[in-house]
């Protein structure tokens, strides 16, 4: 038995010695193989929304020629489906590593722990500063003092008018809430027959919002976990608002009402109209080449004029998602992304406004007139509320105000009644309040 083992013992020694015989395809191909490189690279997941999920990917070839080792993959997200998709994937672990997230959400993600602060990293960005920004547009991505967002793309909203029809009042651009109302006048019997001199559509929440803001409101109190609606400055901004419908200065309808918007702005049905900078390629595509420089924007007025004429302060951020395997590499794609340059570039090819103050230098930017209005706008800006219930707050007071400007509800009825919705809305927040201040 143990001359048998050590005989096969000694079989084995020997084949170990004995050189390696391969299949003649095998040897000719193991030298090419062993020499082929390894796939090392760092894939960083990246989802986008709507039209920038699809134009995102022009950009990224500089981003990667920078970063060889690193690979970016882009999932293009609906709008509609964003908000979910992206509460499910952090709940089941499967969050990207860099998203765009619109900055009403900045707030909801922050709450959840499932964004990374990125302060330290601005702090020490070559191209990056909060100076770098427009200060209420940064504010949005601020949350309990902590920044969680790089400003992407911005939007807020101003007044669209036709030039035509303000020239022959011979009456400037107005500033304030009194001469807006006088211009509005002015300008009535100068529409068409059927036409009024300002849309302010029923169906959407941010006019009287913005209103609100203008007149101090801050919308909600103590500590954002009730309604401030009812109070004497969103009262305020309500008469001045209720009192373009009762006047006969805006229909009191909504989009589906007018049918097509351009249309009518074109035909004179309208001569003032508040919208974001979507539609400054919309006006240029679908009113007459006539019109061409018959129409123009203009920053809102306030009660008082200058800087009380704020607006919202909108747009998309860039975030890293604190569960990221790569942050460092999520970092500097947010920070390419951020660059002026990138940004302008942005511009060009969506229509998107920058949210770097250096971008604007642009020339394509400085070579539209109209854009103009949008800078000095975004230096009046305001953010909405930073708590995750603010959408569903925003839904009610568009319903509610639409109630009493419709002539269905008593003003104050309504604006006490939207106190209570939001009060239940905001229920959740005032009891986890108490808690927290229960155990400290």
């Amino acid at each position: 038995v143990h001359r048998g083992l050590a005989r096969r013992r000694e079989r084995r020694v020997s084949a170990a010695r004995r050189p390696l015989r391969l299949p003649p395809l095998v040897a000719l191909l193991l030298p090419i193989l062993s020499c082929a490189p390894r796939d090392d690279s760092v894939v960083l997941r990246f989802w986008a929304m709507g039209r920038e999920g699809e134009v995102v990917s022009e950009l990224l070839p500089g981003f990667e020629a920078e970063h060889p080792g690193v690979r970016v993959e882009v999932q293009q997200i609906p709008w509609s489906a964003a908000h979910e998709k992206m509460l499910t994937a952090f709940v089941g672990r499967s969050t990207p590593d860099v998203a765009q997230l619109g900055n009403t959400w900045i707030a909801e993600f922050a709450e959840l722990g499932a964004i990374a602060p990125l302060d330290e990293r601005i702090a020490v960005s070559s191209t990056l500063a909060d100076s770098s920004f427009f200060p209420g547009i940064l504010e949005t991505n601020r949350v309990d003092g902590a920044t969680f967002g790089v400003p992407w793309y911005v939007d807020t909203r101003v007044v669209f008018y036709r030039r035509d029809f303000l020239a022959a009042t011979g009456r400037a651009f107005p500033a304030t809430w009194e001469d807006w109302h006088d211009t509005l006048v002015a300008l009535r019997p100068l529409v068409a027959a059927d036409g009024f001199p300002i849309f302010l559509p029923l169906t959407e929440w941010s006019q009287p919002v913005i209103f609100g803001l203008q007149a101090g409101s801050p919308l909600l109190k103590d500590g954002d976990t009730r309604g401030a609606f009812s109070e004497p400055s969103f009262r305020r901004a309500m008469d001045f608002y209720e009192s373009l419908f009762r006047e006969g200065l805006s229909p009191a309808v909504g989009y589906a009402e007018v049918g097509n918007i351009y249309q009518e702005f074109a035909r004179g049905k309208f001569a003032m109209w508040i919208t974001g900078p979507w539609n400054l390629g919309e006006m240029a595509r679908r009113l007459p080449p006539e019109l061409a420089d018959a129409w123009g924007t203009a920053p809102l007025p306030g009660p008082t004029g200058g800087a009380s004429g704020v607006s919202l302060a909108g747009g998309s951020s860039l975030v890293v998602f604190a569960g990221s395997a790569h942050p460092e590499a999520a970092w500097e794609l947010v920070e390419y992304l951020a660059r002026p340059e990138q940004q302008a570039r942005f511009y060009r090819l969506t229509g998107d406004l920058p949210a770097h103050r250096d971008a604007w230098a642009d020339s394509t930017l400085r070579a539209d007139p109209n854009v103009a209005a949008f800078e000095t706008q975004l230096y009046r800006v305001a953010p909405t509320p930073k708590v995750p219930e603010w959408e569903s707050i925003a839904s009610r007071v568009q319903q509610r105000v639409e109630e009493f400007v419709r002539g269905g509800r008593n003003e104050g009825e309504a604006l006490q009644d939207l106190d209570r919705d939001a009060d239940r809305l905001l229920e959740k927040r005032r009891w986890l309040r108490s808690r927290t201040e229960s155990t400290s």
